[in-house]
């Protein structure tokens, strides 16, 4: 069964930056791409960033791109979501998920396994 746990939230000024990251186990792993989401309270999750199992294709959101940055740890079973240039508008709740995805089809469908999420607060 996968298992991930995501981390790294805090609250922040407005322009301030901040790095996510989430640890993946499980095995079947070692070959599926892993996103991002994040999630306001009373609205639905949305996609926002997601990244290949060999971590050399990537996909934005519109609304991050030049802003958000996805990447894979040394260890291909982490992520990383370093966010810069923060708004009061990126304050959510931020989840790690993982399938079998293309990294396109993340900004389309649900994937099957999620983090706990952590909150992201940043102020104006």
């Amino acid at each position: 069964q996968v298992h991930l746990v995501d981390s790294g939230g805090g609250m922040v000024q407005a322009g301030g930056s901040l790095r996510l990251s989430c640890v993946a186990s499980g095995p079947t792993f070692a070959d599926w791409s892993m996103a991002w989401f994040r999630q306001v309270p009373g609205k639905a999750r949305h996609f926002v960033a997601s990244i290949s199992w060999n971590g050399e294709s990537t996909h934005y959101a519109d609304s991050v791109k030049g802003r958000f940055t996805i990447s894979k740890g040394n260890a291909k079973n982490t992520i990383y979501l370093q966010m810069s240039s923060l708004k009061p508008e990126d304050t959510a709740v931020y989840y790690c998920a993982t399938d079998s995805f293309p990294v396109e089809a993340y900004a389309h469908y649900g994937p099957v396994h999620w983090g706990q999420g952590t909150q992201v607060t940043v102020s104006s």
